[in-house]
């Protein structure tokens, strides 16, 4: 259910800003973005803020008020972005979910991704505590009281705010330096959260983060972020505008006792953190290296997405320097290594077809098989090869005119297959299907594989193809009218150049 409501999400943003600039496409990059947003503002806001009982509140507001042309404008952005962020985040977590991107080798990222999710909480709700206004007051009440149903403090730190007399600046201090440690703990954890991706999306493209951050700079104009009165220990808040983003679990403390709602929240936490083995996956082999067949060209290691491949030296005796060395850890078993091998060829005739390094559950000689066996099923009338990603959508979509050949993902293929059907007469055309322009489900496919045909990355299709009889079309898993629409559009294409040549060899007669 939550794959449908994503899809159709994803569907009408597609066509508000087409695929490359899609945000659920770009979700974690976004967070990056809101992070460096929230991080640059914060520090042009200290430079302002003094850390005291009455000065607190009061170069808030000066911040806002006098100086609203700059600073007020960078504190509404500061605030913004950091709602921002909780979207993003919570909307990256349910859409990794939903993709089953978290289980076998992807736990890694998941398990990393679950604490940076706590600390975005302890740096936004321990900023409001910073404004000291009276929305800060009752977040500090609240949240010492809860602290304090935890046994951890001979002293119950809510004693802290009895009243006016009972605080002092140095208490501010060290909310500073908290707020202050806590996202660069978290700037940490969202490094080690993208160590094992190569080439990670840490920035938004170009339109999309303008975009958004125009967005942002207008809310900030026009609703800026005010505080809601000084805080007054001796009074107690009745009327509060709770930001709803960091503040949602407070008003249940007037329902829920302290400590059984500390057992819920680490309750879901450990039940978020244990998620990939809820139920185990049943991972794919591991990709395997043929040093019979490897030439340390390192295209393989240069193309993998998660870090799973690295180029060690020879131990062989054969006359490279290097040879390639896969991690099994990191390796998802994707196959845009197999498709970046030099010797994965199906022209090959006197060796037998094993690949530098391969699948070994989708071996290249297989991949040559279903695509000869797939030949030989064609009737009479047009023949289209389509080689599908298995995540892409496309693999259901059936036609009396193409045989679908199922693939990890579709940069899996070496251009040299292209090559061998349409030189061999297996096809009139080929279609290879790919996930959405920037959204693929192994990060670098669809990217990899448009460059390859390209001619502007190893293995390249070869200048004597004619790029007319291929078709490279990405779209979402839940479009199968759009992957028949392309589908038919292409063998229409077919039609009309087999149409001109005909008239062509008839008008030359």
């Amino acid at each position: 259910m939550l794959r449908i409501l994503f899809g159709r999400a994803e569907a009408l943003f597609d066509r508000a800003f087409g695929q490359q600039n899609n945000p659920f496409s770009w979700l974690g990059a976004l967070g990056w973005y809101f992070f460096w947003i929230v991080a640059g503002t914060g520090v042009y806001l200290y430079i302002f803020f003094d850390t005291g009982i009455t000065d607190a509140y009061a170069s808030v507001e000066y911040i806002t008020h006098d100086q609203w042309y700059l600073a007020g404008i960078t504190r509404s952005l500061h605030r913004y972005a950091s709602d921002a962020l909780i979207v993003v985040v919570v909307l990256h977590v349910l859409r990794e979910y939903s993709l089953d991107r978290l289980r076998g080798n992807h736990f890694f990222a998941w398990i990393t991704g679950v604490p940076s999710l706590f600390l975005v909480y302890i740096c936004g709700i321990g900023g409001y505590w910073l404004v000291w206004d009276r929305l800060a007051q009752y977040v500090a009440v609240a949240t010492t009281e809860w602290l304090d149903t935890l046994p951890l403090f001979g002293v119950p730190i809510a004693n802290n705010f009895l009243n006016s007399t009972t605080l002092g600046s140095r208490f501010f201090t060290l909310m500073v330096f908290i707020h202050i440690f806590a996202p660069l703990f978290m700037l940490f954890l969202m490094w080690v959260h993208i160590q094992r991706h190569a080439q990670a999306k840490v920035n938004p493209p170009r339109p999309l983060a303008i975009g958004t951050g125009v967005t942002l700079l207008l809310l900030s104009l026009l609703h800026p972020a005010l505080s809601q009165g000084p805080a007054n220990l001796d009074t107690v808040p009745t009327s509060l505008g709770l930001d709803w983003y960091y503040l949602a679990v407070y008003p249940l403390l007037d329902v829920i006792p302290g400590g059984w709602l500390w057992l819920v929240v680490f309750g879901g936490l450990l039940v978020l953190g244990l998620m990939p083995w809820l139920p185990p996956a049943r991972q794919a082999p591991a990709a395997v290296v043929s040093l019979d067949n490897c030439n340390g060209c390192g295209r393989c290691f240069e193309d993998c997405p998660f870090s799973a491949i690295s180029m060690e030296p020879r131990s062989d005796g054969k006359g490279y320097d290097a040879e390639a060395a896969v991690n099994v850890d990191n390796c998802m078993s994707c196959g845009l290594c197999v498709g970046a091998c030099p010797t994965a060829t199906p022209f090959r005739r006197t060796t037998e077809i094993v690949a530098g390094i391969e699948l070994p559950d989708k071996p290249i000689r297989k991949l040559r098989e279903d695509t000869l066996a797939a030949a030989a099923s064609f009737g009479d009338g047009q023949r289209i090869l389509v080689y599908a990603c298995e995540h892409c959508g496309a693999n259901g979509v059936a036609g009396d005119n193409s045989r679908i050949i199922s693939t990890p993902c579709v940069a899996m293929v070496p251009p040299s297959f292209v090559d061998f059907a349409l030189s061999r007469d297996l096809a009139d055309g080929v279609f290879l299907a790919g996930c959405a322009d920037g959204d693929c489900f192994y990060r670098l496919g669809d990217r990899w594989m448009t460059e390859r045909l390209a001619g502007r990355r190893d293995p390249y299709l070869r200048q004597r193809v004619d790029r007319s009889r291929v078709c490279f079309a990405q779209h979402r898993a839940n479009q199968s009218r759009r992957w028949q629409a392309s589908i038919d559009g292409f063998a229409a294409s077919l039609r009309s150049q087999a149409g001109d040549a005909s008239a062509g060899e008839s008008a030359g007669e």
